[in-house]
């Protein structure tokens, strides 16, 4: 029997990466998942990997800086497993660049996937979660969501702005037995990652060596970043709410 044995789960951007290691790792432990991506081949490719491994998955092409989209797949997950119980907000973009270098549209554009995807999944999952009784609610923040980057001022400000906004959501919503928290990843092995490193113009070997100089000397991988959102929504964090989760290997500190 699994941790989330029955629960009810969406997991956005989980078609790569971070949100793919989570949308698996859940399915592996008994959850029934949502898989929300804007990618529809990859996205479609987990959900069919999670059910020959003999879990229950379903995937929803998903633009979550859309509010129709949002809530289409919230109804999805609700309809389709009879409530829902987690919503981990993972879909994310970087821009390497400072303030001088940003484009409006780039900014505008990595605020929306980064910051208004929170508020809009979280706006319509949450009646659904109060009226079955409570639910666990995980966002994806960032090391730099606590400290600054170089060249990388959107990124930076967007991942603030979760960290904050879990806060207040924790505040709003424990009475209704919604728990909200917040995993702070360092830098972790995904094509996200090795993106960043050709917007930069630096090899990828180089990037992810610079990448692993840490106390734990080496670079993290999504299944680390997984089983810290595993454990903000299990029962194994019955009481933890309003928390900010650094998973870096030493890095922050």
């Amino acid at each position: 029997m699994g941790v989330v044995d029955g629960k009810r789960a969406i997991v956005t951007g989980s078609g790569s990466g971070i949100g793919r290691a989570t949308a698996e790792l859940l399915a592996a432990e008994g959850a029934n998942v949502l898989i929300v991506d804007i990618d529809a081949v990859k996205g479609e490719a987990v959900a069919a990997g999670i059910r020959e491994r003999g879990g229950n998955a379903t995937f929803q092409r998903c633009d979550v800086t859309t509010s129709a989209d949002c809530l289409a797949a919230v109804r999805t997950a609700s309809d389709v497993f009879g409530g829902l119980d987690i919503l981990c907000n993972n879909a994310g973009i970087i821009r390497r660049a400072d303030v001088v270098e940003t484009t409006e549209e780039e900014w505008a554009r990595v605020m929306a996937v980064n910051v208004t995807s929170v508020f809009l999944m979280s706006k319509h999952a949450i009646p659904i979660m109060a009226a079955g009784g409570g639910g666990a609610i995980v966002n994806t923040g960032s090391g730099w969501g606590l400290k600054g980057g170089d060249r990388a001022a959107s990124y930076c400000a967007s991942k603030g702005a979760v960290v904050n906004l879990t806060r207040a959501m924790a505040i709003d919503h424990g009475p209704q037995r919604i728990r909200v928290n917040c995993v702070c990843p360092g830098d972790t092995d995904t094509a996200m990652l090795r993106d960043e490193a050709h917007q930069l113009g630096a090899s990828e070997a180089s990037f992810l060596a610079d990448a692993a100089s840490r106390p734990l000397a080496r670079i993290g991988t999504p299944d680390d970043i997984a089983r810290a959102m595993l454990f903000l929504t299990s029962d194994a964090s019955d009481w933890v709410s309003g928390a900010t989760l650094v998973v870096d290997g030493g890095g922050l500190a």
